[in-house]
């Protein structure tokens, strides 16, 4: 019964969610859409949370900016915006587009997510754009915890030459990445690769894009989670 109230309420959420933000540029629709970015999106934490630090020279993360935010990112000289929410007809996305176009940053955006295994086509999306982008950048996702973490960890591994148990320190409740609970498919990532890595030296990008097995993962990390005690795995 509970299970069947809470899969209704989520439901009902979702499809709320889904009724904002298809134009912003309608006074009304815009009004609406800024409460839904303060509430629904619990933007209303983030005014004065913004989980922001320097992961490199010419790198930063934090969770998901307003426009204000925006404007002061791009007077410190950021240039790029790398969002890893992805495209979505949602006020969070279009007031990103519409603040980024207005102050002169480049958007980048992949989809990413923080509960399940990334495809290998995002990360290579993500390797790619390590390549190419104009920094200083700016990585972020809703909370700048999970999936921020991820891609900050892997730029520190391919273009700063550290090594996955110091770039695993992205993900760590410092920026209130929680390990324990289902976000820690991504910190399960990592174990694997650090696993292989350890048999025979292999690169994290060469993994990536010719070992990953990205369901293999997520049984393993199953298999993982049905073992632990309650007390355990969190930090």
């Amino acid at each position: 019964m509970i299970r069947k109230i809470y899969k209704a309420l989520d439901r009902k959420e979702r499809e709320l969610r889904k009724s904002f933000g298809h134009d912003i540029t309608d006074p009304n629709e815009r009004k609406k859409s800024y409460w839904h970015v303060r509430w629904l999106d619990h933007g209303i934490f983030r005014i004065f949370w913004h989980n922001f630090e320097k992961v490199s020279e010419g790198v930063y993360r934090s969770n998901h900016p307003d426009h204000k935010r925006f404007k002061a990112y791009a007077g410190m000289g950021i240039k790029t915006v790398l969002n890893l929410r992805g495209v979505a007809e949602q006020p969070h996305y279009l007031f990103e587009v519409e603040s980024c176009a207005k102050l002169g940053l480049t958007l980048v955006t992949i989809q990413m997510s923080a509960r399940k295994a990334p495809k290998r086509a995002q990360l290579i999306k993500v390797l790619d754009a390590f390549n190419t982008i104009e920094r200083p950048v700016l990585i972020h996702c809703k909370s700048g915890a999970d999936r921020t973490g991820l891609v900050a960890a892997l730029y520190l591994m391919v273009h700063q030459g550290q090594s996955v148990e110091v770039a695993r320190k992205q993900l760590s409740f410092r920026y209130l990445h929680i390990r324990r609970s289902s976000t820690g498919i991504l910190d399960h990532f990592l174990d694997v690769y650090a696993a292989r890595n350890s048999q025979a030296p292999v690169a994290i990008t060469d993994w990536i894009k010719n070992e990953y097995d990205r369901d293999a993962l997520m049984a393993s990390f199953a298999a993982k989670q049905a073992a632990l005690k309650p007390w355990q795995g969190w930090r």
